[in-house]
């Protein structure tokens, strides 16, 4: 069951958020966090299916300048993945009445759930799908490619279905990306905050991010971490390959969902 769309206010923005009821018994609380270009409308029916799958209750919301959340009125700044997930995110659970969370991230969204966790903010575990971790030169250089072909393009056309303000989300997004002052970015120092258990994907043919990405996690952070690298599959395995996706975050939320809290 969806519980009628709503909002939440959080770092002083409306934020639109989709609640799905839970259907079992499982105590937790699965949080998808969007991709950089995402919103809530934009995972379509995969929180539904995976609520299903899971009989968890299923949080899905637009970070602010996207989807229809507020609409985004000044530049981002080089930290705001990180904002996201250590001041934006926990506002947003504190709203919602929820203290016991699966973080499900998918590309900036992965970002921010790592920067939660790292900063020692509560979680049974979290997956992070083709997340960033660093500035990396292939990330910029899709970014440019997406910049150079905006105007008029099917991706624009395509994304001014889900976003109040396409253009204010996507130049947000990429003159931050290509900016001077996002040079040298990163959250690994974040990185080496995270225990709890952490499933790390990466798509081998993803043009906006390399292994390097998901290996940094392997390598820094402290908890156990599940490493893997999918073949014919690109930046949005949620789209290349849905059913595999399904099925194995539902895996992974089952051998969680148990696990004793921090």
């Amino acid at each position: 069951m969806t519980v009628p769309d709503g909002f939440v206010v959080a770092d002083g923005h409306r934020l639109e958020v989709r609640r799905i009821a839970a259907t079992g018994p499982a105590p937790t609380t699965l949080v998808l966090l969007h991709q950089g270009l995402g919103c809530a409308a934009m995972w379509r029916d995969f929180p539904d299916r995976l609520a299903e799958r899971t009989g968890c209750q299923t949080i899905v919301y637009s970070r602010y300048g996207y989807g229809r959340s507020d609409v985004l009125q000044e530049p981002r700044h080089p930290g705001f993945l990180t904002h996201e997930g250590v001041v934006v995110l926990p506002q947003v659970l504190r709203a919602l009445a929820i203290d016991d969370v699966i973080l499900v991230g998918h590309s900036d969204g992965g970002t921010a759930a790592l920067a939660y966790a790292g900063s020692g903010l509560p979680c049974r575990a979290l997956a992070v799908v083709a997340p960033h971790v660093r500035d990396e030169p292939i990330t910029r250089a899709a970014i440019v490619h997406h910049k150079a072909a905006w105007e008029g393009s099917v991706l624009r056309e395509r994304l001014a279905r889900y976003h109040a303000d396409v253009d204010r989300m996507f130049h947000g997004w990429a003159d931050l990306w290509l900016s001077i002052d996002n040079d040298g970015w990163s959250i690994e120092d974040l990185l080496t905050g995270i225990t709890r258990p952490v499933l790390a994907i990466q798509g081998v043919q993803d043009d906006h991010g390399t292994m390097m990405q998901v290996e940094r996690i392997r390598e820094l952070a402290r908890g156990p971490v599940e490493l893997e690298a999918w073949d014919a599959c690109g930046h949005d395995p949620f789209r290349d390959h849905p059913e595999r996706m399904l099925e194995r975050l539902a895996a992974f939320v089952a051998e969680r969902s148990t696990d004793e809290r921090i």
